[in-house]
């Protein structure tokens, strides 16, 4: 499409006219973000003004910033929790927002074991499709000719269920995909998926990752990006064709569909897909049936050009293993969102993992910045957008649109620069999250407990847990936690049994929060707890080490995480046996009342 070099935008010539708006709408957002602000703040407290929260703290009308962060509190969760469990429960007055909550989207930070609840909503939805809407804009700066071929998206919903007073309640993405906005999107060419939204659609994880890996295939030379929300996710496909491959193949010779895909949306739409197709189905053969898997995804679909994965975060543990099969493409992480909100886009989205930044779209949401001191239990000082410094890491607090008021969402963001005015931020991690292979986040007190009830098991035979410490292991696919135990018994005739201690990570488990045991038994996307006993004074050899390489005898914990390799061998030259859990843990998507 011929562009007219009138509307070229700063940060480089557009694809084509759309793209030309989209990127000046981010220009004119960058270079306007402290006065877009005061505009979101203002429209927020004005709208929400006779909500119960607002008028609870006195604010009476004021929308100016001074008044609202002197009168409104900075909070958690656990602050606004009684207000979100009434409108769970069915009341409909204004509590937190003029506007109706139109349903919750789940987090999957954890709160007593369960999900947390973000109210949300319906104009939400547009502040969501908006940010989608610039991702490929930006991309097609970087990445020309994606309008001439497909991507390769492994898109999921997950389960739902509604809270007592009869509002959904479900993730944020699954929210997105069931939406008349993702569903009846207009066609662009630039942004084409070879799965079909009836595969997207479908709740059994099975057949909708069988469907979309197989129309995967059989458009294999039209993919031209292969992606998932997170890095797990991708490998996990990959992993799946490694299971799958061998009845892919069957069904592309055959022209059939598998007898387990059942879903009647899935079986309409492929009849008019799936033919016969001998040539395809022995390449496939042939590139699957190899011992080495080294550079299959660019063996398979030779046009890719990079992967659209998260891989910041937890997920920067993935980037090794994505490397090995990929053949070295490009990672891209194109977006930084949350159940709370959506906050911004990556404008360099070719760069390397370890410098993704993400430019904040002040439209969004009213933001601030809690300057994080680590450690530190001085009250800290509390900046707006314009006002964070370079080099310093900030806790995000939000304002959105739907009730939620100087929000600690709990992310640590360090400033890498602007653009324009609006920050540029390095995620550098979630506060006091130890374990993550998936959506899953456990922290210190989580793991404390499991460990706790897990070794009451060890009771009866005079053995207890001396010492622990974790790591999420993401060699394996699905990765899965490791949990290292120092044992003391009392009475070596009477020690605790392999199948006792297998027992014993299956108690892990299901003491571990929701999300992790959903996780675990629908979404197939975190293997079996393991437990490794190593050889009684580990620990102190550990802390030896720690001691050698200048810790202080007086200060020295024990890491109840480990990620250094010195210190991973060490512990695993002293492992003495080894113990996975047998069986799934409970779960259910029905909410505790």
């Amino acid at each position: 499409m011929a562009v007219d070099s009138t509307i070229s935008s700063p940060l480089g010539p557009p694809a084509c006219e759309k793209d030309a708006k989209a990127l000046r709408f981010i220009e004119e957002m960058t270079r306007n973000a402290e006065a877009v602000q005061g505009t979101v703040l203002a429209e927020i407290l004005s709208r929400n003004a006779e909500t119960e929260y607002l008028k609870r703290f006195k604010l009476e009308g004021a929308t100016d910033r001074e008044t609202f962060k002197k009168k409104i509190p900075v909070i958690t969760y656990d602050d606004v929790q009684p207000e979100i469990q009434r409108i769970a429960n069915g009341d409909r007055s204004p509590i937190l927002s003029s506007h109706p909550i139109s349903e919750f989207l789940t987090s999957s930070g954890t709160s007593a074991g369960e999900r947390k609840l973000m109210p949300t909503i319906k104009e939400e939805l547009n502040r969501r499709q908006l940010l989608y809407s610039l991702l490929m804009p930006v991309m097609n700066l970087y990445v020309p000719g994606l309008d001439k071929g497909k991507g390769l998206y492994f898109l999921f919903v997950k389960s739902e269920t509604r809270t007592p007073g009869g509002l959904l309640a479900r993730p944020v993405l699954t929210s997105y995909y069931k939406s008349e906005h993702f569903k009846t999107r207009p066609y662009d060419p630039y942004n084409v998926y070879t799965s079909p939204n009836e595969a997207i659609l479908c709740p059994d994880s099975f057949q909708s990752m069988y469907t979309q890996m197989l129309c995967g295939l059989i458009e294999r030379n039209q993919v031209l990006r292969l992606g998932a929300v997170f890095a797990s996710g991708l490998l996990r496909a990959i992993r799946f064709l490694q299971l799958n491959w061998f009845e892919l193949a069957h069904d592309i010779r055959t022209g059939t569909l598998n007898s387990k895909i059942t879903d009647p949306k899935i079986k309409a739409h492929m009849e008019n897909v799936i033919k016969p197709d001998l040539k395809l189905a022995s390449f496939v053969i042939q590139e699957c049936n190899k011992e080495n898997w080294e550079g299959i995804i660019t063996r398979i679909w030779p046009n890719t050009k990079y992967l659209d994965v998260i891989v910041t975060g937890a997920m920067a543990q993935y980037i090794p293993t994505l490397n090995y099969y990929s053949g070295g493409l490009p990672l891209s992480c194109t977006m930084y969102a949350s159940s709370e909100c959506y906050f911004g886009l990556n404008l360099n989205p070719m760069c390397k993992p370890s410098e993704v930044s993400y430019t904040i779209m002040p439209n969004m949401a009213y933001f601030e910045f809690l300057l994080h001191n680590s450690g530190s239990t001085i009250p800290t000082r509390i900046v707006d957008l314009a006002e964070v410094e370079v080099g310093k890491e900030y806790e995000l607090v939000i304002t959105t649109y739907a009730g939620l008021n100087r929000y600690r969402v709990g992310d640590i963001l360090r400033v890498t620069g602007f653009h324009n005015s609006a920050p540029q931020f390095h995620f550098v991690r979630r506060k006091n999250v130890l374990l993550s292979i998936d959506s899953d986040k456990t922290d210190e007190s989580e793991l404390q407990k499991a460990v706790e009830n897990a070794s009451k098991l060890l009771v009866e035979f005079n053995t207890s847990v001396v010492e622990y410490t974790s790591y999420a292991d993401t060699e394996t696919i699905p990765g899965h936690y490791v949990i290292y135990w120092e044992l003391l018994s009392k009475d070596s005739s009477n020690s605790p049994s392999h199948e006792v201690l297998n027992r014993c990570c299956l108690g892990m488990e299901e003491s571990l929060n929701s999300v992790y045991r959903q996780c675990r038994v629908a979404d197939h996307s975190i293997g079996p707890l393991e437990i490794r006993v190593v050889k009684s004074g580990t620990f102190e050899e550990l802390m030896d080490y720690a001691i050698s390489r200048g810790a202080s005898i007086n200060q020295y914990k024990v890491p109840r995480c480990v990620n250094f390799t010195p210190i991973m061998e060490l512990l695993d030259s002293r492992v003495v046996n080894v113990h996975f859990s047998q069986d799934l843990p409970h779960w259910t998507p029905e909410r505790r009342r």
